[in-house]
């Protein structure tokens, strides 16, 4: 299958991105490299761009699209959380902007054997690096059912997490739960026919639950989005895009606390600690895509980005 490649709020990503000629920026999500190849070609004629990810066949799919662009594109295998770590290595102490695109990409929903989607029958994995880690399959067949019960509720917001696990318990004592198939069979006894919601899916919730665990997703955007803002150089920018309510307050309470001036106790009278702040806000209310991009490409409905400037 082609790796698709339509990046989502290209327009508004580049807006607060801003990338310049000569300046130097991360990718943490490449995907099949839409992003990417905006970013070069709007940093032409020497920008350059470090862009990660942890799915081969992205990286793959990325490098045909972008071999053009020479020695500016620096593809690289691995989580953007570790994006200070693996720079710094490279020479690089300080970036003009980075962009996160977070989530799973259409081409990974699309590819059925990947088994992040509830649509086909498939191998339970979900694993955006498919060479490490465990799968979805390991959790569901291995974790104790309140663990279970911890990260449906707490990843996919399910008010059903109680019973789906204990579902899932019943279910693998019988014969190993190997395929999304079954799993999306074993979630729909679970939740009550009345209480299927008319415009989602009753597995969506624990299916996105299960990729946030395998893959470490909220860790590693906590960790990146630290590692970014620490790279920026004066007046750099860094712009996130999210597409649930879990991902999008990480952001937002992240670039709130970068953002604040005085860090002192509330009961002190006056400050003390000529805390400076690191950031500035450049989106006070998340921006939202337009309904032309959400007519062609009802996936990016959900999206939202934020960004902030380096102080």
């Amino acid at each position: 299958m082609e790796f698709r490649h339509a990046p989502v709020m290209p327009e508004e990503a580049l807006h607060f991105l801003a990338p310049r000629p000569g300046g130097v920026y991360v990718d943490g999500t490449l995907g099949g490299g839409g992003h990417s190849r905006l970013i070069l070609e709007t940093s032409t004629p020497d920008g350059v761009l470090y862009a990660f990810d942890r799915d081969r066949a992205a990286l793959a799919a990325a490098g045909e699209l972008l071999a053009g662009f020479g020695g500016r594109f620096h593809p690289v295998h691995g989580n953007f959380s570790a994006m200070a770590e693996y720079l710094h290595a490279s020479g690089v102490s300080g970036i003009d902007g980075f962009l996160l695109d977070l989530g799973v990409s259409s081409h990974q929903l699309d590819t059925a054997d990947r088994g992040f989607s509830f649509q086909t029958d498939a191998p339970l994995d979900m694993r955006m690096d498919t060479g490490s880690g465990p799968t979805a399959a390991d959790l569901v067949n291995e974790l104790p059912e309140a663990e279970l019960v911890r990260i449906i509720r707490e990843y996919g917001e399910e008010r059903w997490a109680h019973r789906i696990a204990r579902f899932i318990v019943m279910a693998r004592t019988e014969a190993p739960l190997m395929t999304t198939g079954r799993l999306v069979d074993i979630i729909k006894g679970a939740i009550p026919r009345g209480a299927w919601e008319e415009r989602l899916h009753p597995a969506t919730r624990t299916f996105q639950a299960l990729r946030i665990a395998v893959n470490n997703e909220l860790v590693s955007l906590e960790r990146g989005l630290a590692a970014g803002i620490g790279l920026l150089r004066r007046g750099g920018r860094g712009v996130v895009i999210s597409f649930h309510s879990l991902e999008d307050r990480i952001v937002k309470h992240c670039f709130r606390e970068q953002a604040r001036g005085c860090i002192c106790p509330r009961e002190l009278p006056l400050c003390s600690c000529a805390h400076v702040p690191e950031v500035t806000i450049l989106t006070p209310r998340a921006a939202r895509p337009g309904e032309a991009e959400t007519a062609a490409n009802p996936r990016a409905r959900s999206a939202r980005l934020r960004a902030v400037e380096k102080r």
